[in-house]
């Protein structure tokens, strides 16, 4: 996939969406077993609805953080880097949903070498139910120019502003 500008995004663009799904109990518990969260929820259903009164077993959290982070950094590409993401968990997520991480650009602006781009993001399901509401930066090369240095310094984006004054 070839590497985003900054001079290629516009306020309001909608990135091309990852979608997932649809989720089944094997997905939810493999994820649980890999980050090893044992809570009951995420794969005993007779647990979840009888003692945690849930309307099934519960897709992770933490999965659907690395979704909305997996969809922000495919697309900066290696020479981009996520800065911030935050997000709230408002709704619950089962087995049968088919998942789609989507973002939506608010507002650019320029820094020096590089670009900020803020976005809105979210996870929905396929009946159109957000659950994962939140906000991102992302920091974009300009065409032609060098990469987002590894690790990300803040301070290479202050220092680029006032050195333009």
């Amino acid at each position: 996939m070839p590497q985003v500008c900054f001079e290629d995004v516009t306020a309001g663009m909608a990135l091309p969406p990852l979608v997932k799904g649809p989720m089944s109990s094997s997905h939810i518990m493999r994820w649980s077993s890999a980050i090893e969260n044992w809570h009951r929820i995420h794969y005993d259903k007779e647990y979840a609805v009888g003692h945690d009164k849930l309307p099934d077993i519960m897709v992770n959290g933490s999965w659907k953080q690395h979704v909305l982070v997996q969809l922000l950094t495919d697309w900066a590409g290696d020479g981009g880097w996520l800065w911030k993401c935050s997000f709230q968990f408002r709704g619950m997520n089962v087995p049968g949903e088919t998942l789609s991480a989507w973002a939506k650009v608010t507002a650019v602006a320029g820094a020096g070498e590089f670009g900020l781009v803020e976005l809105e993001i979210g996870l929905v399901n396929d009946a159109g139910t957000e659950s994962t509401p939140g906000t991102a930066t992302v920091v974009l090369p300009r065409r032609n120019g060098p990469a987002v240095p590894y690790p990300f310094d803040p301070a290479v984006l202050g220092a680029a502003a006032g050195a333009r004054g």
